[in-house]
């Protein structure tokens, strides 16, 4: 057995079983084993940012981690953003990046690159492999270290040499850490805070997110007075939609969160940071809450957050009010608005849709607007780095094969990783891509008057997609994707019900 098919044996039999790969040379001796090894399933991504976005949404939607197969240093580096997402968002994941075999690496061959100190960046544990005896100990020890906490990403370093030398010995699964409340007396003094009655905003992020301590968060703030949910801005994955409880996020405009949290006496957080602006602005505070509030931890994300919370509730004695309601308000027509294609998607999408969610400035008014949707999950990019929504679809869509997945994409942010509408075709993904085409960067025109400046026709041009205008459709098309260009409501009603019905992928360009 050679080193590399004692990784691929560690990693099947630490339950690692799908591979969002992107090889190279280096990669070779991996792939051949691949192609010995049955149980891995292998997804080709044509750019490494759409393999670890890929990884990312994968582990959101299945608990657990996918592997990549990257090239050297520069291709971990072309996959760093979404590696930069995944980690934001406590994404389980094995990274396996082939390197310079261990005796040409001193000759500083044209790829050779820092890829440890690449990897470190984004990783919350790195190892590189030295001999091809210890290749599968050390990737039993990454899948390990991925399940760490909530989730982190473990790169695993592996020169050629490692690989096709032989001696490699299948590593034997290592526990994983078990996940415990809060303590008791944490969770009483909490209770303290609350009866008192002032007004709390009570923040919950990662796995408090889920239907079960949604319920018991949602009780808490039904039974004492004061107590207000809110979700973070942005979020790995929220269990929503008819017959679970109402969670909005703290708004993305640092004015609008900054007037949510008004007045606000203390802020209790559930596996959420204290809530900052996304950015720094003139005259503008960083931190969303009163200076004066008092800010309380009941419990960090590698807690139990869902025990946490129904111990919590159960102290206060508080029972959950009925769940959120069908809105059975039909598909909106006329014109192209935020608030009407959020009324579309609540009446027309399929139960159990996965939502992933880049829309960006023209999808402010979608999450709000969509609370009495069949029940659903709404999937964020979590790190700011845009160009990870259709790769979160990708990965999803392969998770839970049996559920629709929706992409609500931004035209700007989707050039980065349209790459993922060709592994869509090639898996014949159940993916409906929505691009929401205003053709310019709104966000960032938006940002510019948020940093006090005033665009002159440079700035305009740059911030402007147009000129030529982005085909959609026809990208779609080059790439075994079938699409259409709509440009109303009545439109769009049609082939997103029709798109719904079928079995692979399906693009529709709304232009907004």
């Amino acid at each position: 057995m050679n080193g590399a098919e004692s990784l691929v044996h560690t990693l099947l039999a630490c339950g690692v079983d799908t591979c969002f790969a992107n090889p190279g040379t280096s990669e070779m001796h991996f792939v051949a084993a691949l192609d010995r090894i049955p149980g891995m399933r292998c997804v080709l991504g044509l750019f490494e940012g759409v393999v670890t976005g890929a990884a990312d949404g994968y582990s959101r939607m299945a608990e657990k981690p996918a592997a990549t197969l990257l090239h050297c240093g520069p291709g971990l580096a072309n996959g760093i953003a979404n590696l930069h997402n995944g980690r934001r968002a406590h994404t389980m994941m094995v990274n396996c990046v082939g390197d310079q075999a261990t005796y040409h690496r001193p000759l500083d061959a044209p790829l050779t690159a820092d890829t440890a100190g690449l990897a470190r960046t984004v990783s919350g544990w790195t190892r590189t492999a030295s001999r091809a005896v210890d290749v599968g100990a050390d990737a039993a020890s990454a899948v390990q270290a991925a399940f760490e906490g909530p989730g982190q990403i473990a790169t695993l370093i592996l020169p050629s040499d490692t690989c096709w030398d032989e001696g490699g010995i299948v590593g034997v699964p290592l526990p994983r850490p078990n996940r415990v409340p809060a303590s008791p007396e944490i969770i009483a003094q909490i209770a303290r805070v609350i009866r008192r009655g002032e007004r709390v905003a009570m923040v919950l992020g990662h796995g408090a997110l889920r239907a079960a301590p949604i319920t018991s968060a949602a009780a808490i703030a039904a039974a004492m007075p004061g107590v207000e949910l809110w979700a973070q801005t942005s979020n790995p994955r929220i269990e929503r939609g008819t017959g679970r409880h109402i969670i909005n996020r703290i708004p993305y405009p640092t004015d609008q969160a900054v007037a949510a949290l008004a007045g606000v006496k203390h802020v209790i957080l559930v596996g959420a940071q204290d809530p900052v602006g996304f950015f720094a602005y003139p005259n503008k505070p960083s931190r969303i809450a009163p200076p004066d509030a008092d800010v309380h931890v009941l419990a960090r994300v590698e807690h139990d957050l869902p025990a946490t919370l129904a111990a919590l509730a159960d102290l206060l004695g508080a029972k959950a009010p009925p769940p959120q309601a069908r809105d059975t308000t039909g598909p909106a027509t006329g014109k192209v608005t935020s608030e009407g294609l959020a009324q579309s998607l609540t009446a027309l999408m399929p139960e159990n849709t996965i939502i992933t969610d880049e829309s960006v400035s023209f999808g402010r008014a979608l999450y709000g607007n969509m609370h009495g949707a069949p029940p659903h999950d709404w999937v964020q990019l979590c790190g700011g780095a845009i160009g990870e929504g259709m790769p979160l679809a990708v990965g999803a869509a392969i998770a839970c094969p049996d559920r629709r997945v929706v992409n609500l994409q931004a035209d700007g942010s989707g050039m980065y990783t349209l790459q993922s509408l060709w592994t869509m075709a090639r898996e014949r993904l159940d993916v409906t891509v929505i691009i929401l085409a205003n053709r310019k960067y709104q966000i960032l025109l938006g940002e510019y008057f948020n940093v006090g400046a005033n665009p002159g026709p440079t700035a305009m041009n740059m911030l402007d997609l147009g000129n030529p205008d982005l085909d959609w459709v026809k990208m779609a098309a080059g790439m075994g994707v079938e699409g259409v260009a709509v440009e109303t409501m009545d439109a769009f009603n049609d082939a997103f019900a029709a798109a719904n019905k079928r079995r692979g992928p399906f693009l529709i360009e709304l232009v907004i």
